[in-house]
């Protein structure tokens, strides 16, 4: 956009946002003034405040507050701050019904309410507060699709609940449900882990895909360096989001937009980062689809296949370690990762505070906590914390965390025990019918036959609320929570909708993940699969009349990203 400091010519009438000058612009002041906006005001830059606030997300619950120091920094600057606000689904409220089919669905409804906002009122810029799992990955889609001036922040992680000695976060009630059944705990007892087990605001405190996707926004350069990790409730988070509105008006003066900082190679960055922090296998999903919202053409997920290999696991988080996000931000954060991992990096990115990342990162210390953050030259493990498979169950690809799996089920072989539904698979984990050292098949709940792609979060926790989670695994097209441990494969591509082979399996059928060989193998032959292939019939799962139904015509593979995707592009 013009400005009187960019180019307008003059002819803006002294206004900065060249739609709110001269006689065209009289009655969008006029609406503006009725507000309470001052001609002075409109003289500014404008800057939208994407408040993804509400009180019934918890990782969201304090944005009010920081959209105030946000509106503080603006105003300080010399811009004015707009405030509107978009959708925030919980996960963890929607996880386990019909709700969860709509949470990456979310993300697509999330990224065009603030392209239409935005668009309509020709805003300068914008600040971007969100905390919570498709939030934030929709805000940067956002960012990439509308290449404005942009910057976000995040709310804050919470602190960890404290039971028994041991430092947890709300999972703690899911696994507890398993405990119950096998009289570990008494209903009391349950009863008191349900209460202590979320002790105050912030994005929860496990590296699930809240947290992953709030760090990997600072490595992008889209939040301000040493910013990600700033607990909920601290006054230095406060601080962070006056400093993002005072920097949001740099933005603008300076004409960043946001294309200029995602680029391929922060993309690469973020996915070093991913890789050698072991994060949700969902940031996958939501890099792809930031890729493809920048117009940087198709991510594959071969280009991450690629990297696992050269890039070795330095920071392990819970759920895949103790180490919870309170103590990764006492450890130094993302910033110290990105120390250690410099020499795999593009530091030549441009961040939102101006610097280079090299420049940035040369100010940097080293970590503090060493058992916590590990060196390039001594990591956790060689291997990457997250990976791909391929094989004849997945021909396209599907993702598993090396980070999470216990070292013995790294080679895993086993008979299949197939469910058409996660309905299904959780009354049978429960009832005590799954074996140890079975392959929990978990078919048609990707992007079109969820549809919605849910998470598979429930069946893994109770499997560890039954104490099967050292030995059994669990394989699906739908995803994971970046909250589950143990031996998962998820996103598997074609989905069994799409008549991919895992719409073949029958029970019984032998299943062999192999993690270092990175292969997901059925073992059956082709002439019986292609027998199969002849006589399949999908499975239709009938939704409610609305968004859903759209998402699932329009939404591409999730090898893809999960994007709702124009026809007329070739993804």
């Amino acid at each position: 956009m013009s400005s009187c400091g960019t180019g307008c010519g003059g002819g803006c009438g002294g206004h900065f946002n060249p739609v709110l000058s001269g006689d065209d612009g009289a009655l969008k002041r006029a609406l503006y003034k009725s507000m309470g906006h001052t001609d002075e005001q409109l003289r500014r830059p404008v800057i939208a405040v994407v408040n993804s606030y509400t009180n019934a997300t918890a990782g969201h619950a304090n944005l009010n507050e920081l959209t105030a120091e946000v509106l503080k920094g603006i105003d300080e600057a010399g811009g004015v701050g707009m405030v509107f606000g978009t959708i925030a689904p919980c996960d963890g409220i929607a996880e386990g019904h019909l709700g969860m089919r709509y949470i990456l669905a979310a993300r697509e409804v999330i990224v065009s309410s603030i392209e239409v906002m935005m668009r309509a009122h020709r805003f300068d810029g914008m600040v971007l507060l969100g905390s919570c799992d498709k939030i934030v990955p929709a805000m940067l889609m956002a960012a990439a699709r509308l290449d404005v001036p942009a910057i976000l922040v995040n709310g804050g992680p919470m602190y960890p609940a404290e039971y028994k000695g041991k430092h947890w976060d709300g999972n703690i009630v899911t696994e507890a449900i398993g405990w119950k059944r096998r009289g570990e705990i008494d209903e009391a007892e349950f009863r008191h882990i349900e209460d202590i087990a979320e002790p105050g605001p912030g994005s929860c405190t496990m590296y699930g895909t809240a947290n992953t996707m709030c760090c990997i926004a600072e490595v992008l350069g889209m939040s301000l360096p040493g910013s990600s990790t700033l607990p909920a409730i601290s006054r230095e988070r406060r601080d962070c989001a006056y400093a993002t509105g005072l920097r949001a008006v740099d933005l603008v003066k300076t004409g960043v937009n946001a294309r200029q900082i995602i680029t391929r190679e922060s993309i690469h960055n973020a996915m070093v980062y991913l890789l050698a922090t072991g994060g949700s296998t969902n940031a996958i999903l939501h890099l792809q689809a930031i890729y493809y919202e920048a117009e940087l053409g198709e991510l594959p997920l071969a280009a991450f296949d690629q990297l696992s290999y050269s890039v070795p696991l330095v920071a392990s988080l819970y759920p895949a370690s103790e180490h919870d996000m309170i103590d990764f931000w006492e450890a130094g954060g993302v910033a110290a990762v990105e120390k250690e991992i410099a020499s795999l990096l593009h530091t030549d990115c441009l961040t939102v505070n101006g610097q280079t990342k090299g420049e940035w990162l040369a100010g940097v210390p080293r970590s503090r906590r060493p058992e916590v953050i590990h060196t390039l030259a001594i990591p956790v493990r060689n291997e990457a914390g997250v990976a791909v498979l391929h094989g004849n169950l997945s021909p396209l690809g599907c993702v598993v965390k090396p980070a999470a799996v216990p070292e013995h089920l790294m080679l895993f072989t086993g008979p299949a025990v197939v469910f058409n539904s996660e309905d299904e698979s959780v009354e049978a984990i429960l009832s005590g019918d799954i074996q140890p050292g079975s392959v929990l098949v978990l078919r048609y709940e990707g992007p079109k036959g969820g549809p919605g792609m849910p998470e598979m979060y429930k069946p893994m926790k109770c499997l560890e609320g039954m104490g099967l989670s050292d030995s059994c695994a669990l394989i699906t097209d739908g995803r994971f929570s970046g909250s589950n441990r143990g031996l998962f494969v998820g996103h598997i591509s074609p989905e069994a909708s799409d008549g991919g082979e895992l719409a073949l399996v029958e029970q019984g059928d032998t299943i062999t993940i192999n993690i270092p060989e990175r292969t997901l193998t059925l073992q059956v032959d082709d002439a019986e699969l292609a027998a199969r292939q002849a006589r399949w019939q999908p499975v239709d799962k009938q939704v409610p009349r609305g968004f859903l139904r759209l998402y699932r015509r329009w939404a591409a593979p999730a090898a893809q990203g999960a994007v709702l995707a124009d026809r007329e592009e070739n993804l």
